[in-house]
């Protein structure tokens, strides 16, 4: 019988379908889920909000919103990329899904592929509404919009990393404890509302290393200040990024 007799014709879709239709997914599981909603979008909007409208904290000189805005941009790269993701992958790994997942004909780097295609899309709505909110508030951000999107890109990575490397080794009951503490205390202490000069001189040194402070002080220096790049915050985002993912990659485990 001549090929191309049955139609559809059998077999796997293309690779970047595979990933597409995954990614797609991926997103609207995140998006209908209120727990995932609350973390990454209504949190990080209230705070921006709250601290804007009530001196709570001293941010220093000039508008609050100047100072809270890239904090909570940073926040909001975090809650999605690393808290978000560890969970919901935590679990999806108890439940079994990883290893059927494993199982299909899409690859396993293609599966985390889409997994970080969904965040990236959910940070893109994120950012939008975030922005209009400090907009609204009377934000007067400065600088250059692709270094923004570079320490943006960067902290994705480097919280991706992170996030699986702790959904991929840790039992989902651990991941969901520890991802929401590690998330409740980067938020105090990762310069997102309160100023790290505001900590003891010792604790600074080593709260710069976060990645939470490297991308908020980065996107504060330029959205603030108007600096070119980064460079120092850019480092430290891509030293973090390339432990989370070499990690990530050695000890995942998919059962």
């Amino acid at each position: 019988m001549s090929a191309g007799t049955y139609t559809p014709r059998p077999g796997a879709a293309p690779l970047p379908r595979m990933i597409a239709a995954q990614a797609a997914l991926e997103t609207r599981m995140l998006l209908r889920n209120g727990e995932q909603l609350l973390l990454t979008v209504v949190i990080p909007a209230l705070l921006l909000v709250l601290f804007s409208a009530v001196d709570i904290i001293d941010t220093g000189a000039g508008e609050p919103v100047d100072f809270l805005a890239p904090g909570v941009l940073a926040l909001a790269v975090m809650s999605t990329a690393f808290t978000g993701q560890a969970i919901a992958t935590g679990f999806e790994r108890r439940y079994g899904v990883l290893k059927r997942l494993g199982a299909s004909p899409l690859p396993r780097w293609g599966l985390m592929a889409a997994k970080t295609l969904s965040v990236l899309v959910t940070e893109v709505l994120q950012v939008a509404l975030l922005t209009v909110i400090a907009f609204a508030l009377g934000w007067a951000p400065e600088g250059n919009p692709l270094a923004v999107l570079l320490l943006l890109l960067l902290g994705t990575v480097a919280f991706s990393g992170l996030g699986l490397l702790m959904a991929g080794t840790l039992k989902a009951e651990a991941t969901l404890a520890a991802a929401n503490l590690v998330f409740l205390l980067l938020l105090v202490g990762g310069g997102v509302i309160v100023p790290l000069d505001r900590f003891p001189d010792a604790a600074q040194s080593v709260l710069g290393l976060l990645p939470i402070s490297a991308l908020s002080d980065g996107l504060r220096d330029v959205l603030q200040h108007g600096t070119a790049m980064p460079w120092a915050d850019a480092a430290v985002l891509a030293v973090w990024a390339v432990l989370g993912l070499g990690a990530a990659a050695r000890f995942f485990r998919w059962e």
